[in-house]
């Protein structure tokens, strides 16, 4: 039986493509537009040790998810660009 080589989380990342994760931040990250964002609203909550309700939880994870996951991102094509120089 031969066995077939799963992309790891970190390759799978990379087949992400930068305009769909910058365009999924934008929208969940700022919906609903008012009175305030729920990412902005939940990081809040977070900072005063509100968000104890498990639909707050929730909705900071749904809502800050593809920031997250364009932080990684960039950060990962930076520290590429980086070891690429460094073997030169």
């Amino acid at each position: 039986m031969t066995e077939k080589n799963s992309p790891t989380l970190l390759e799978r990342l990379d087949g992400i493509s930068i305009l769909a994760l910058v365009v999924a931040s934008l929208l969940l990250g700022l919906a609903p537009f008012q009175p305030e964002p729920h990412l902005w609203q939940k990081l809040k909550m977070l900072a005063t040790g509100e968000l104890t309700r498990p639909m707050d939880i929730f909705d900071l994870l749904m809502h800050g998810t593809p920031v997250a996951l364009l932080i990684l991102r960039l950060a990962r094509m930076g520290m590429t660009k980086v070891s690429s120089r460094t073997e030169l």
